[in-house]
């Protein structure tokens, strides 16, 4: 169910969107290793009959593969409670999502973003619609669209050097409120696909990636990081639905030490650009393994 809002300003956008073309489905937030910029090397990569498979997810992310197969059926699953609890507001509530929103836009400059912050992580009496909008309004003018937190679980990313970022696009969160209707959303671990996944599903891995040197990790979008134990585990599962027959692809470093657990599987490269990096001259493209099953 939508809930409206009566208020003037809602209504307006209401009308303002309503009239306005219709935007094709993509992520409405900026996520480290989000795929929306290799769509056109995965795409050719998905299995015959995909249309018809229900899309799973265990770590949705920014979810650019999910919102560019526009499937029927799809089960989006993340460790990151406020991730999916702003998909959820923005599938349920969209039209708060955007009023409060529209807020914090009118509102945004440099020091307001700290006290944005604050609040996001130390606040209380917020509504699920305004944590949404605080969750996007913090991603996209926050350093580089980075999530991250320190090990009390808060949101610890500095603000971002924009001239005028684009906080809200009303057009975009219908779009994606429509294709989040047919999804269910869940806060949970790869590891509870065991309970859930059913064979002839498509399920997409896009873990936190291997580190490709002890220098570049970036692993902390939850409590806990993801080290080797948990992508062993990870390989443990993706074993497991295979057994199943479910239909497996996943994303990750080009390293030996992925190849070597997924080696009885197929391996092919696709070539990703990497902008998480201080050093401007080492960004650029790198090598990614795609896993699958098929």
């Amino acid at each position: 169910m939508v809930l409206v809002p009566t208020s003037s300003s809602a209504r307006s956008l209401v009308r303002s969107a309503i009239a306005a073309p219709r935007t094709t489905p993509s992520p409405i937030i900026k996520w480290v290793g989000g795929k929306s910029r290799i769509l056109s090397q995965l795409v050719p990569l998905l299995p015959k009959g995909h249309k018809l498979m229900r899309h799973v997810e265990p770590f949705v992310g920014g979810g650019a593969l999910f919102f560019a197969r526009r499937p029927e059926r799809a089960l989006l699953c993340d460790v990151n409670p406020a991730l999916i609890g702003t998909y959820e507001a923005v599938r349920d509530q969209v039209e708060h999502v955007i009023v409060k929103l529209q807020q914090l836009s009118a509102n945004h400059k440099a020091e307001s973003y700290y006290e944005v912050r604050h609040r996001y992580n130390h606040g209380t009496r917020i509504t699920p619609a305004e944590r949404a909008a605080m969750f996007v309004y913090l991603n996209k003018t926050c350093f580089n669209g980075l999530h991250r937190v320190n090990s009390r679980g808060e949101f610890n990313v500095p603000a971002g050097r924009y001239e005028n970022p684009r906080i809200l696009d009303v057009e975009l969160l219908h779009a994606a409120s429509e294709e989040l209707q047919k999804a269910e959303l869940k806060c949970s671990g790869f590891e509870h696909l065991l309970d859930s996944a059913m064979p002839g599903d498509f399920v997409y891995f896009d873990p936190p990636y291997e580190p490709v040197s002890r220098t570049a990790s970036f692993t902390a979008y939850s409590q806990g990081g993801f080290d080797r134990d948990d992508q062993t585990r990870l390989r443990d599962v993706f074993t497991e639905l295979d057994r199943r027959r479910c239909k497996l692809m996943l994303s990750n470093s080009d390293v030996p030490f992925i190849r070597e657990l997924y080696g009885k599987f197929r391996i092919d490269l696709v070539a990703a650009p990497r902008a998480i990096n201080c050093d401007a001259k080492k960004r650029g493209l790198v090598s990614e393994v795609v896993v699958r099953n098929y």
